[in-house]
C-alpha cells in the first residue's frame, strides 16, 4: 500500500498526543505540513519532523503536496475548514463531533461529495476491537434480550479559564465533547436508532455551556438507553449491555488507551458465572489505517454519512429536551 501524505490543521493536544504519534507509528502515513494560527506550528513542526510549517490554514490546504487533513479545531470551527477542505480537493479526518448540528453536518458531508473527497469523524473508539466482540456475544444469545444500554463519560475539568470546552461560541459543553461518545455507542452497538429523547442538565453560570447531562432514549426496538456525561466528576468512561439473563459491562469503552490499549469486556450471567476477556489493540492507529485504505483502496466506511447525520439528529434532540424540558420526538 502507498504513503497517504497529511496536513495536520492545528496544534491541538489530541493532535500532538495521539493522532500525530498514530500517524507516525501507522506505516503508511506521512505528515508533510502543519498548521497553527497561535504561532506553534513550527514549534510542533520541528518535535515531531513535519517539513512544511503554516501560521495559515489557507495555505496548508494550497499546498499540493498534502492530500487528506486532520482536524483537531474546536467544534465551532469544524463545518468551516471542513468544507475549505473539500473545496481543496483534500479528505478529512475531522474530530468528534462532525458539527454543530445536524444541519451543518449534511452541509460538510454534501461538499465532500461534490469534491468527490472523504469525510470521517473521528470517533476513534469504534475502532477498537472490543466493541465487535461486544455484539458477538450479544448476538450469541449469552446474557437473554437486550432491556436496556446504559453509557457514561465523565472527566474533571479543574481550570474552566481559557478552555475551549466552556466556550460556548465555538462549540462548548460536555454533550458535544463526551456525551457524543455515549450516544454514539448506543446506536453503534444496538444498531438502531432513538425515537425519542429526554434529558436534563446543568449550565455553568458565567459560561452558559451544559458541563452536567443525563439522558433517556428510547430506540425503535423498545430498548431504552440511559446516559450521563460531564466536566464534573472523576474520570470514567463505560458502557453496559443490560439482558433478560446477563450483563456485558465495557470499563474501558471509549479510552482503553490509557491501559495500554487493553480493553476488557466483563460478561456476567443469571447463573453467577462471571468472565474477563482482555482485548489488546492501538485504536488511534486503527482508525488511520481505515482512513487511508478509503483513500488508496476505496474501501467502503465502516461508518456511513447517514449515521453522522442520526448522531448529529440525537445530539439536537438532546438540546432541545434541555432546553424545553420536555420529550423530543425523533
Amino acid at each position: 500500500m502507498r504513503t497517504v501524505k497529511w496536513g495536520i490543521l492545528g496544534t491541538a493536544r489530541i493532535a500532538r498526543e495521539q493522532l500525530i504519534p498514530a500517524l507516525r507509528r501507522e506505516g503508511h502515513s506521512e505528515i508533510v505540513a502543519i498548521a497553527s494560527k497561535s504561532g506553534k506550528a513550527r514549534d510542533v513542526a520541528d518535535r515531531f519532523g513535519i517539513p512544511a510549517a503554516y501560521d495559515d490554514y489557507e495555505a496548508l490546504l494550497g499546498d499540493p503536496a498534502v492530500e487528506a487533513v486532520y482536524i483537531p479545531l474546536p467544534n465551532g470551527l469544524h463545518k468551516e475548514w471542513a468544507i475549505k477542505a473539500a473545496r481543496h480537493g483534500k479528505h478529512v479526518l475531522c474530530e468528534k463531533p462532525s458539527a454543530l448540528t445536524s444541519a451543518e453536518t449534511r452541509e460538510i458531508l454534501e461538499a465532500c461529495r461534490e469534491h468527490d473527497v472523504i469525510f470521517m469523524e473521528g470517533f476513534m473508539y469504534r475502532h477498537h476491537p472490543q466493541h465487535q466482540r461486544v455484539k458477538e456475544i450479544m448476538q450469541s444469545g449469552e446474557i437473554g434480550e437486550v432491556v436496556l444500554f446504559r453509557a457514561s463519560l465523565h472527566f474533571l475539568l479543574e481550570d474552566v479559564e481559557g478552555d475551549i470546552r466552556m466556550d460556548p461560541a465555538l462549540g462548548g459543553g460536555s454533550l458535544y465533547d463526551v456525551g457524543c461518545y455515549c450516544i454514539h455507542s448506543a446506536r453503534h452497538m444496538l444498531g438502531e436508532e432513538p425515537v425519542s429523547v429526554f434529558a436534563q442538565g446543568r449550565m455553568h453560570e458565567q459560561r452558559q455551556v451544559d458541563t452536567l447531562v443525563a439522558a433517556l432514549l428510547r430506540m425503535n426496538s423498545g430498548v431504552r438507553v440511559v446516559f450521563d456525561c460531564g466536566f464534573e466528576t472523576v474520570f470514567h468512561n463505560q458502557y453496559e449491555v443490560v439482558g433478560t439473563k446477563g450483563t456485558i459491562r465495557v470499563p474501558r469503552a471509549y479510552r482503553p488507551d490509557l491501559q495500554g490499549g487493553e480493553g476488557l469486556v466483563i460478561v456476567t450471567t443469571d447463573d453467577g458465572r462471571v468472565r474477563e476477556e482482555k482485548i489488546i489493540a492501538d485504536q488511534y492507529v486503527l482508525e488511520v489505517a481505515e482512513m487511508n485504505e478509503m483513500i488508496v483502496y476505496g474501501k467502503a466506511a465502516g461508518y456511513s454519512h447517514e449515521q453522522m447525520i442520526n448522531n448529529m439528529r440525537v445530539i439536537d434532540a438532546c438540546y432541545e429536551s434541555l432546553r424545553t424540558g420536555e420529550i423530543v420526538a425523533l
